[in-house]
């Protein structure tokens, strides 16, 4: 009896032991579930847990862009120029010509986007680091709807991208209804730079503007953005309107210009001059590539173009 009593005693204690650690088992089960992704748990992959991208952005244009397809950054170009309140605090990345690399590369991004017009010069620079770039076309508009189009599909944006798109797009629809039956003005267009300037062609991105505006570029049949000036054939052609654009330093540029027109006599003999149609760009809506001050630029070309407002 005494042996049967300490049998049972003993496959008691086997049960209560065998339930306590079903229990802590499945408690350590539970726990682990709770901890774990559902990447890890199930082997899918949440709206929540969407692949994190680490984006540079190595210009203002872009950081803007960026911004409107609601992005965020690991790296912003250092720029004079305000940028998104979104990007406070962002680590900088120094000028958008020279890039510190070594940041670059410490910030560890999975994408580097620049613009195309930089392309032969960054790209040795990125590649000297092991770093393959981006290079986003926003030479002209279409370029730059092309391209937002392609960033809006590429980070899950497709929306904020249809909304930037629609809303240009029906800016040059209306503007191409106000111009039909117009008389078309001639245009010659400036790129002023700290110490000198050149002209640009209808495949600059200012250009691309003037064109959608009914203007017609005085410099036809290049195929290349900007060309040197030749003031003696400029007068030749005599353009209806002188647009000028001043980039990098834009109080300096303005200042060169005016001392250019006084001083070059030549500058007098241009229907342009005589009559107040030069008119001098804000950098901020007519940079050399495009940005979301599109509509903006267009309106004020617009009054340029064909208002009456005069240049003083």
């Amino acid at each position: 009896m005494k042996k049967i009593m300490i049998g049972c005693t003993l496959l008691l204690l086997f049960y209560v032991g065998l339930i306590g650690c079903s229990a802590s088992n499945e408690q350590s089960v539970t726990k682990s579930n709770e901890n774990s992704s559902p990447i890890e748990s199930e082997g899918i992959v949440d709206s929540e847990h969407e692949e994190e991208y680490r984006i540079i952005s190595t210009t203002v244009a872009l950081t803007e862009i960026l911004d409107a397809l609601e992005l965020n950054l690991v790296g912003i170009p250092t720029s004079y120029k305000e940028l998104p309140e979104r990007y406070k605090g962002v680590t900088e990345i120094g000028n958008t010509k020279t890039p510190d690399m070594e940041m670059v590369r410490w910030l560890q991004p999975t994408d580097i986007l620049a613009v195309s017009t930089l392309e032969y010069e960054l790209k040795p620079l990125f590649e000297e680091v092991g770093i393959a770039a981006t290079f986003i076309n926003l030479e002209t508009l279409d370029g730059m709807l092309n391209s937002i189009r392609e960033l809006g599909t590429k980070f899950n944006r497709t929306e904020q991208a249809d909304r930037i798109i629609n809303k240009m797009n029906k800016k040059v629809s209306d503007i191409q209804r106000e111009v039909e039956g117009k008389e078309a003005p001639t245009v010659l267009i400036l790129l002023g730079i700290p110490g000198s300037y050149l002209v640009a062609t209808e495949h600059s991105y200012i250009g691309d503007l003037v064109r959608i505006c009914g203007g017609v570029n005085v410099i036809q049949g290049e195929n290349v953005e900007y060309l040197s000036s030749n003031t003696e054939y400029l007068q030749q052609a005599n353009p209806d309107i002188i647009l000028r654009a001043a980039h990098g330093m834009p109080k300096e540029v303005i200042e060169m210009f005016d001392r250019e027109f006084k001083v070059n006599d030549i500058w007098k003999h241009f229907d342009a001059v005589n009559n107040g149609r030069v008119y001098d760009l804000d950098e901020l809506f007519f940079p050399t590539t495009g940005n979301l001050a599109t509509t903006e630029a267009l309106d004020q070309l617009m009054e340029m173009l064909y208002g009456d407002v005069k240049h003083e």
